[in-house]
């Protein structure tokens, strides 16, 4: 039997996922990173419960009374400090809005090819439509293809890239980006206030300038999922990540097993990302996660990427540093470069901060 010839990974990259699916190509070499060492995990898959739950209108709201702000407080600092992550109900933002984002993004996806690539980037590129840029060599594709913006500061912007179909994109996109600046400012004040800190110490780490960046990721089905993901375990490089999904598949790791985070309409899943793990001194913790793919169905999800303003130092609270817990990272500048860096070797970058 012949074999199967494998184009090189640029070329596999110029094609969308979405688009090989359509035309009922199975995943070639470079996409395949689970040789069925993971049959054996059904069980961490389907454990969801332990996934925490904090309500950020408790921790902000002035009708809250002390006793249960400090609950939810403590209840925060417990679920950052072990899983690094939670699920955010009560942040504010109207189920319509979640609702319209989330139809945006599923219209945009069914588009025409033609219509998409409009917005396409290169395969060495990061803003635009298409795949992440070319990884190094051995390391895996992602069965996913994504739309990745710029949304915060505004003069950035790069609106080639932004849809002009469906005609709500950017109305729609540019309220959402004014909610999430709100969530993060809530979330960053409370994550400061639960390590009994100055409520805007943080705010003032990332600077006025903060970054928002949006990642609209769509994830097609695959005919083989015991051999491909939709997207590679990593953690992120950012301050924290703000996730919206309409189905499950988004996994996260922790104490060497993998928990999936329940599908919620209304919940926003808030994850640590290597800056805060940084500026908590490593009191909070940045999530090792990946997304599974799925045979009989798709999947959408929105992800806000919330990172320190460009050429803005940061580093560990001075208040954290004490003789019981000596300074653990170094200050840092501009770390989601060097983050990059080393997610195309598929590699973590916190070490690069560390003492």
């Amino acid at each position: 039997m012949a074999a199967i010839s494998v184009p090189p990974v640029e070329v596999l990259l110029s094609k969308r996922v979405q688009e090989m699916v359509l035309h009922g190509e199975e995943p070639l070499g470079p996409y395949i990173c689970r040789r069925g060492e993971d049959v054996d995990e059904k069980e961490d898959i389907k454990d969801t419960s332990p996934i925490p739950i904090i309500d950020l209108n408790r921790l902000s709201s002035s009708t809250t009374s002390d006793k249960e702000r400090e609950e939810e407080l403590e209840k925060l600092r417990s679920a950052l400090s072990t899983w690094g992550c939670f699920q955010g109900i009560g942040h504010g933002i109207s189920a319509s809005l979640l609702d319209k984002i989330q139809q945006v993004s599923r219209e945009f996806f069914k588009q025409p090819m033609e219509e998409k690539n409009k917005y396409a980037k290169s395969v060495v590129e990061f803003e635009g439509y298409g795949a992440d840029p070319v990884p190094e060599q051995g390391q895996s594709l992602d069965w996913s293809d994504r739309l990745f913006l710029q949304v915060f500061p505004e003069d950035p912007r790069k609106y080639n890239f932004w849809p002009q179909l469906p005609i709500s994109f950017r109305e729609v996109l540019e309220h959402y980006t004014e909610k999430m600046k709100m969530v993060t400012e809530i979330t960053s004040k409370a994550m400061a206030r639960s390590l009994k800190l100055e409520e805007n110490c943080f705010l003032e780490q990332f600077g006025k300038q903060a970054q928002l960046h949006a990642r609209f990721n769509y994830y097609s089905p695959c005919q083989r999922p015991d051999l491909v993901l939709g997207l590679k375990p990593h953690a992120d490089g950012s301050g924290s990540t703000i996730i919206l999904q309409d189905e499950v598949g988004l996994q996260v790791l922790k104490d060497g097993k993998w928990y999936t985070i329940p599908k919620d309409p209304t919940a926003l899943l808030v994850l640590m990302a290597d800056q805060m793990e940084i500026m908590s001194n490593g009191i909070f913790k940045s999530p090792v996660h990946r997304v599974l793919s799925n045979s009989e169905r798709d999947r959408i999800s929105i992800a806000m990427f919330y990172t320190p303003e460009v050429g803005k130092e940061i580093g560990p609270e001075d208040s954290l540093v004490n003789e019981d817990r000596p300074k653990m990272y170094k200050t840092v500048k501009d770390y989601a470069d060097t983050h990059m860096e080393f997610y195309r070797r598929g590699e973590r970058s916190i070490h690069t901060a560390q003492i």
